[in-house]
């Protein structure tokens, strides 16, 4: 594992996200203890040392586990980081002090305004709730040691908001090879550079789209290297972006840990060759992609018809990359279906990837027809 140097902190450039910790089985907001334990244990061993939570994740279990697997090893061993979502519950000072009662700690080293796009931004810079005025108390008092926001917002959007405040320490933002052209993180990242604001990195393989491409993608990648995983390509092209600071995965077994840490062992940013070939790799896999949903769940909490929204979607990719559905078991129990779509568009409000979902439900129901 190799650290790049934050102030006074050494972190490591691959942290642990704990969106994708292991669940228990038909109950995705209860973390599965035993086996997400093993995760979180085998990472700290093999040097990962920054923890990424939010007070939303798993319906707040996310943090309320992290409290009490983190119990046995020094405060000082690792950096702790969450978010405050203005969407779940806009008194921050509350939400606050209820997260370091879940996370058992006194501080949190980072500490995030969650999801600012182009549906949160005004309240979060709502001049009555001061949020910024929050965060610099709680700085000043130890509680927090650095404030930054995460974002899934257009250029246009984070540029408003770094007019408004832009003496953030750090940000997160959604980066990766596919969404470098298809989602403008490009143009984020440059924004962000020229700020000086250092760049953590969340969702770097899509969701796992990127761990598994398609069959002709896979096969260029894994022609040009075969002792190389699919996703040390997306991790090695975000190694050559120098104001990207640690890259975090959801890593859900000891498997995908101890894949990603070889990656990380050493920084290997890819060469112009292998740049190009990725690039090929990348055009081909464009050519058979569907919805690039990344299956964060923020908009079912919000679906009148109470959709399974990514695993539609998830079905719906598939069965355009493959056809095979069948491949997707856990579609055939679904109680609702794209049918049951009321096309009301509250969803979308919420989908960090600005998809279309209404007409995805559409185009499902037009291609079963």
């Amino acid at each position: 594992m190799y650290y790049k140097k934050f102030h006074e902190y050494e972190i490591s450039a691959l942290g642990i996200g704990s969106l994708r910790l292991p669940a228990k089985c038909n109950e995705p907001n209860i973390i599965d203890r035993q086996k997400a334990q093993k995760v979180l244990d085998h990472a700290l061993e093999c040097g990962i040392n920054y923890i990424d939570t939010a007070y939303t994740y798993h319906n707040g279990d996310s943090e309320r586990f992290l409290g009490e697997a983190l119990k046995k090893y020094p405060r000082d061993s690792y950096y702790l980081a969450s978010k405050f979502y203005v969407a779940a519950n806009p008194d921050i000072e509350c939400v606050f002090e209820d997260q370091l009662k879940r996370l058992k700690t006194d501080y949190l080293d980072f500490y995030l305004l969650h999801g600012v796009d182009e549906n949160s931004i005004d309240a979060f810079m709502d001049k009555g709730r001061d949020y910024i005025g929050f965060l610099e108390k709680q700085k000043k008092a130890g509680r927090i040691r650095y404030y930054g926001f995460s974002s899934h917002a257009a250029p246009e959007t984070l540029t408003r908001f770094l007019t408004w405040h832009d003496k953030f320490d750090m940000a997160l933002i959604q980066l990766n090879y596919l969404d470098w052209d298809l989602l403008d993180a490009k143009m984020q990242y440059e924004i962000l550079t020229e700020h000086h604001i250092p760049i953590w990195v969340m969702e770097p393989l899509k969701g796992g789209r990127l761990s598994t491409l398609n069959q002709k993608a896979a096969d260029i990648l894994k022609t040009a290297a075969p002792d190389r995983s699919l996703s040390s390509w997306a991790f090695r092209f975000l190694m050559g972006l120098p104001n990207v600071q640690t890259v975090l995965s959801g890593m859900a077994s000891i498997t995908q840990v101890q894949d990603n840490v070889k990656t990380f062992g050493h920084c290997d940013p890819l060469n112009e060759k292998e740049y190009n070939i990725l690039r090929s790799a990348k055009a081909v896999f464009m050519d058979d992609l569907g919805v690039p949903c990344s299956g964060c769940r923020y908009c079912c909490e919000y679906c009148p018809a109470k959709l399974d929204i990514p695993l539609l979607i998830k079905g719906y990719n598939e069965q355009k990359v493959s056809g095979e559905l069948w491949r997707i078991a856990e579609i055939s129990n679904l109680q609702h279906g794209p049918k049951d779509c009321l096309q009301c568009g509250r969803c979308m409000e919420h989908c960090p990837q600005k998809i279309d979902i209404p007409a995805v439900m559409q185009s499902m129901m037009d291609t079963s027809q």
